[in-house]
């Protein structure tokens, strides 16, 4: 069965020498777009292809690698505006198309917008801003501690909305977050919280007793490489101890906390200090 949007194997039926064709199943022959045909391809091998649509609906291959696939979250650029709405550059030769009644604000050519890809009604391959209608409030599969891929949305008053796993919405909070952040950014996140309503709350840190280990031997090192000696303690500013370790605060303070128990360190309000 052929997934549209995706990458499929499938075997070449025809090559006229200036074009290849693959098996499409009940769909017939497939046109590999590509200007170039792989080299040594012979009819009856398998070739890995993305699917994708023509403007008639029909179906065409790529060996290329769009920006985004199927269902998935891409902040992508206008390149035209048409009849049928706005055209973004994702990658391939064909644009894709988000049709004007999938913008729930007017697009304009060279800026960017972020949408998510969804196949229409007439089986074309499509894209739209109206991601409340596709990315869910609610978490139906993750666990706090999960590592997710995030897209920036946007701000809000209390930190940044973010797409989680192109599927769900989640929250960051000013108090998680130590670096600049703008609209249709990429970064990896981590699961903090699913609340009682099912919403999520995101972190940029690991966080658990299960991930302190690394940063305090990140701290041992540093000690090491500094004398024994850092100009960094449990008072120090949030800022301060994300720009030495990338970790928030409540990471580290749990991870020298660790330390200490240990007795491998020293404390003071302003330092700590490596035991011999």
């Amino acid at each position: 069965m052929i997934k549209i949007g995706q990458f499929n194997t499938l075997n070449i039926t025809k090559d006229t020498g200036m074009q290849l064709y693959l098996d499409g199943g009940s769909h017939g022959d497939i046109l590999l777009t590509d200007k170039k045909n792989p080299k040594q391809a012979k009819t009856g091998e398998l070739l890995t292809v993305f699917i994708y649509t023509g403007a008639d609906g029909e179906l065409l291959a790529t060996q290329k690698k769009p920006y985004v696939a199927m269902d998935g979250v891409a902040w992508l650029k206008v390149i035209s505006i048409g009849r049928a709405g706005a055209f973004l550059d994702w990658g391939l030769g064909k644009d894709l198309l988000v049709p004007f009644s999938e913008q729930d604000y007017e697009l304009e050519e060279n800026r960017y917008c972020l949408v998510k890809v969804y196949l229409d009604d007439q089986n074309r391959i499509a894209a739209s801003t109206y991601l409340n209608h596709y990315i869910s409030d609610e978490a139906h599969y993750l666990q706090e501690g999960d590592e997710v891929e995030l897209i920036i949305s946007g701000k809000t008053d209390l930190g940044f909305k973010a797409v989680v796993d192109d599927n769900f919405w989640g929250a960051l909070y000013h108090n998680e977050v130590f670096q600049p952040l703008r609209e249709g950014q990429k970064l990896t996140g981590y699961i903090k919280k699913i609340r009682e309503d099912k919403k999520i709350d995101l972190s940029l840190n690991k966080t658990g007793h299960t991930h302190v280990a690394p940063v305090t031997e990140l701290i041992i090192q540093r000690l090491k490489d500094n004398d024994g000696f850092l100009e960094l303690s449990d008072k120090s500013s949030p800022e301060a101890i994300n720009a030495a370790f990338g970790v928030s605060k409540k990471v580290f303070k749990h991870a020298i906390g660790t330390l200490y128990k240990q007795r491998r360190i020293t404390l003071s309000k302003t330092s700590i200090s490596l035991n011999e």
